[in-house]
């Protein structure tokens, strides 16, 4: 679990953050601090789900939509709240859930679920934050969806040397592992933005 040298709150956030309608799931789990706001949470689920910010995004917790406000498309009655000015622990709560979309075009819709809330203990020297599991890699940028995803796994599980796995497999990466996650790999993601100060 990485620390960013900051004075920290009391709690600890367990989140299970699973992406909708994907078989077989795609989930992650992480620990971050309740002192943590919305915008530090947005760069964490891109590192640990595999993400590269490309798109906008959103949360919605209950009635209350939070991300970056924008005039020309928010509705009056239905104001964005500014994700950096929104803290974690002053919303959520353990048995919370929300969602988090990315990419309003192939509108990939996380489920969040608030396991656990504790208390940190110890010394507070900095924002905690770490993925402590979680299964099968994330889908590629501009993948289409869940339906087309879905489509193209099927495809390279049936057949993952046919013309169109291979195609797909180019523009995703050769080495893309629909079943692989790497959890060391999204930690030192992680580690990174903390270390340059991009997250706080």
């Amino acid at each position: 679990m990485a620390t960013a040298r900051k004075k920290a709150a009391s709690t600890l956030l367990t989140l299970k953050i699973e992406l909708v309608d994907t078989t077989p799931l795609i989930w992650r789990r992480l620990v971050i601090g309740g002192q943590a706001s919305f915008a530090t949470l947005h760069h964490v689920i891109q590192a640990a789900m595999g993400w590269h910010d490309a798109h906008l995004h959103e949360f919605r917790v209950g009635d209350m939509r939070i991300g970056v406000p924008d005039a020309e498309f928010d509705e009056p009655e239905h104001p964005t709240a500014f994700e950096k000015r929104v803290r974690l622990d002053r919303l959520l709560a353990t048995g919370v859930t929300f969602t988090y979309l990315y990419d309003f075009g192939d509108s990939w819709l996380h489920r969040i679920s608030v396991e656990q809330v504790r208390n940190r203990g110890g010394h507070d020297d900095g924002l905690a934050v770490g993925v402590e599991g979680g299964e099968r890699a994330c889908p590629p940028e501009d993948a289409g969806g869940v339906g087309q995803y879905q489509e193209f796994v099927a495809s390279f599980e049936n057949d993952p040397y046919g013309e169109e796995t291979e195609a797909v497999r180019t523009w995703a990466g050769l080495d893309f592992d629909p079943a692989r996650f790497d959890r060391p790999a999204a930690n030192a993601a992680i580690a990174r933005m903390l270390w340059n100060g991009w997250i706080k």
